[in-house]
């Protein structure tokens, strides 16, 4: 029996962090063992920020490493590079012909985008969801995991597959379903602002690349109060922000320490967060170490990049034929 087909990307616009690896990374390991994974490093979307190429490459070069030092297996998973597999273009320029302005328009990771950039305003970024449904259906990808920011985006790729498939009269493509971890597996990391969940975009992030020493440096400019006035009262969030940090990366017995100093008024803020400065460097240190090491390996880095390539291009060229077919593109002499 065929494993069904899940597809994920992450952009090279930054380092992996611990919202990453708890919200999703960590899951990708476990799937790799019963679904037919795609983990890709998306390149070509991060062109619509326009990255210098010293940027793009670092930033590709770190995220491969990161994923492997994560325990993603290039012998069960394919992890490749979007820009090695070019036929995703060909048929993102296919499916180009068939969305419409108005409904790239609307979406609103294109609004806010454009908010956030107004002098850069591109072609990519209005037609970033047609890439994105290029990048899942070339695979027949049956799952995507998503975050609340995508879902829109994959709503679009699920659009785009229903429309080709009626436009042609054939059922070339699987309607993708996103892919919600269990409650269990799925832990939201919140950041070190005080609100919210950790996000890079956001400076509120602890990366697995961090050294101790800036890791100590972020605990300790987290977001705190002046402390408790009354014993057993609620923590605000950003109090509850640190102790929810600390269930995921401490000892019970050292979160349960900070739990009664907090109830009976007596808890000191500095030493919560040297206690968990101390316990996230514990916790990163050995994904840290993999990352280092990978990184100075580039045969290696080259080799697990080359037969990522094989392997999907093997997939993307297989629907792409499909496609050029259906839509007409067959040779002639």
């Amino acid at each position: 029996m065929n494993k069904p087909t899940v597809v994920s990307g992450i952009r090279p616009t930054g380092y992996l962090h611990l919202g990453n690896y708890f919200g999703a990374v960590r899951n990708f390991v476990r799937m790799q063992e019963n679904f037919n994974c795609f983990f890709f490093i998306a390149d070509i979307h991060s062109l619509t920020t326009h990255p210098t190429p010293g940027d793009l490459q670092s930033g590709v070069k770190q995220v491969l490493a990161e994923y492997l030092a994560c325990g993603i297996d290039p012998e069960k998973a394919t992890i490749f590079i979007q820009s090695d597999v070019p036929e995703v273009c060909e048929l993102y320029a296919f499916l180009n012909m068939n969305a419409y302005l108005g409904e790239l328009e609307r979406t609103t990771s294109f609004k806010d985008k454009a908010r956030l950039q107004p002098d850069n305003v591109n072609a990519g970024l209005l037609t970033y969801p047609v890439l994105m449904a290029s990048d899942i259906i070339i695979h027949k990808a049956n799952f995507v995991p998503v975050g609340k920011d995508q879902e829109q985006n994959l709503e679009m790729a699920r659009k785009f597959a229903k429309r080709f498939n009626r436009m042609y009269r054939k059922e070339v493509f699987p309607i993708p379903q996103p892919y919600t971890f269990d409650g269990k597996d799925m832990i939201k990391v919140p950041g070190l602002d005080g609100s919210g969940k950790m996000g890079k975009s956001e400076g509120n992030a602890i990366n697995l690349f961090d050294d101790p020493k800036d890791i100590r440096k972020k605990v300790m400019r987290a977001v705190s109060d002046s402390g408790p006035t009354e014993m057993n009262q609620k923590k605000p969030e950003a109090i509850q922000n640190l102790f929810s940090l600390m269930e995921i990366v401490s000892t019970s017995d050292t979160v349960t320490h900070f739990n009664d100093l907090y109830n009976k008024c007596y808890v000191r803020y500095g030493d919560l967060k040297k206690q968990l400065a101390e316990d996230i460097i514990a916790y990163t240190a050995p994904i840290r170490d993999r990352i280092i090491n990978i990184l100075e390996d580039d045969t290696y880095l080259a080799k697990v990049a080359k037969m990522g390539a094989e392997k999907a291009k093997e997939s993307a060229l297989e629907t792409l034929n499909e496609v050029k077919n259906l839509i007409g593109f067959k040779k002639l002499f």
